[in-house]
């Protein structure tokens, strides 16, 4: 009795809102009813918006069943929460209802974007992305969006090669007596791992490309027999997108922007109709040329070349992506709710590692030199 009670007196119970997600094209909650469930279980008060997880396949009354408390606006979620629990980052209309010292966890993706950067600086809030944490060297947050993202990259890939939509009018797979396709991938982590496995099951031929050569062993182990892991340099490159017809770049450096794999002078060789999938988007993309789109306007056509390049791929498929979501998220959430982000960044360094900005100072390196901006190393600022 006397455990379970210094148990309690330890515990930092929390007020954590779950706004309606407005960026265009975004569907998905920022936790499920299960996930809400678990943290009002743990003693935390839990304010959804009305409408948040509609898109999502969730109603109001599933959150309100689990003990949720329902308020009318996003300025009131925000108002109310000590703790907000997104999928994207804040949009400009947020701006203004971030609070200083307010915990947001959610992806940020900061290294893309000078104009969130300033603005999340400027609200003295503690931004703790999903991105960045990272624990065995693994990105347990971006793992299931990766996922996501990868399996999606193909299938929406496989989409714009058809002519009508003005690609080069192939099938992924062929048929008996005809030609599959060829299917560049760049970057052999989660997202390009899941992106050679939905175009080989399809039956395409598959180039995977990674610079890390157990990375590449491992695939060569893995991979059906249609699937070839190739070394990553510009010589390699540049003679593969010669042949393919859907080329998906998943390449990511951690809080960073991503590197320029294929550039302008590329789009000359490639065959009128190649489709570019630019999962990397959110970093900056890994193409040149490249543009941020959404799923309204989901492609830019240059020089015969079809680009999709959208921002929030697994928004598309906001139930399943939510449920993948809150299935890794929940128990770094429950760490920050039951003690503080303080504490809880103290006592585990992949929720450390997440820290990006903290009341108004650039603690993560990468997002610093994307800016010139000074970076504080996040232990000064949780001693």
């Amino acid at each position: 009795m006397y455990i379970w009670s210094n148990y309690f007196l330890n515990k930092t119970f929390m007020k954590i809102g779950i706004p309606k997600e407005i960026k265009p094209q975004e569907a998905r909650v920022g936790v499920t009813p299960a996930g809400a469930q678990a943290l009002i279980q743990s003693g935390h008060e839990v304010y959804v918006q009305k409408g948040a997880g509609l898109l999502s396949g969730f109603e109001d009354f599933s959150y309100k069943a689990v003990g949720c408390q329902l308020v009318d606006s996003l300025q009131s979620v925000y108002k109310t929460a000590e703790m907000i629990i997104k999928v994207k980052e804040p949009v400009e209309e947020e701006y203004a209802f971030i609070q200083p010292n307010q915990l947001l966890f959610t992806y940020f993706h900061f290294a893309s974007s000078a104009a969130l950067t300033h603005a999340m600086i400027a609200s003295k809030a503690i931004c703790l992305a999903y991105e960045t944490v990272s624990e065995n060297n693994k990105l347990p947050l971006l793992i299931p969006m990766s996922e996501v993202a990868g399996r999606m990259a193909t299938q929406e890939g496989a989409k714009y090669l058809e002519k009508p939509q003005g690609g080069f009018g192939i099938l992924l797979g062929g048929v008996p007596g005809v030609a599959p396709a060829h299917v560049m991938v760049l970057g052999g982590g989660i997202a390009g791992t899941e992106a050679a496995k939905m175009a080989s099951g399809l039956g395409a031929n598959v180039t995977i490309f990674d610079n890390n050569l157990d990375r590449l062993r491992h695939l060569e182990d893995v991979m059906p027999s249609n699937v070839t892991p190739m070394f990553s340099n510009t010589y390699n490159i540049e003679k593969e997108i010669q042949r393919s017809h859907l080329i998906i770049g998943t390449v990511l450096i951690p809080g960073s922007k991503a590197p320029k794999l294929i550039t302008k002078t590329h789009l000359k060789t490639m065959m009128p109709g190649t489709v570019l999938v630019d999962v990397a988007i959110d970093q900056g993309g890994c193409f040149e040329t490249s543009e941020p789109t959404t799923h309204e306007n989901p492609i830019r056509v240059k020089e015969g070349i079809i680009h999709y390049a959208v921002t929030n791929m697994p928004g598309a498929v906001p139930n399943t992506s939510t449920i993948a979501l809150t299935n890794a998220s929940l128990k770094y959430a429950l760490q920050l709710a039951n003690k503080g982000w303080k504490k809880a960044c103290q006592e585990n360094q992949a929720l450390q590692r997440g820290l990006n900005i903290v009341q108004g100072k650039v603690v993560y390196k990468e997002v610093a030199e994307a800016f010139n901006l000074e970076y504080i190393d996040s232990s000064s600022i949780l001693n």
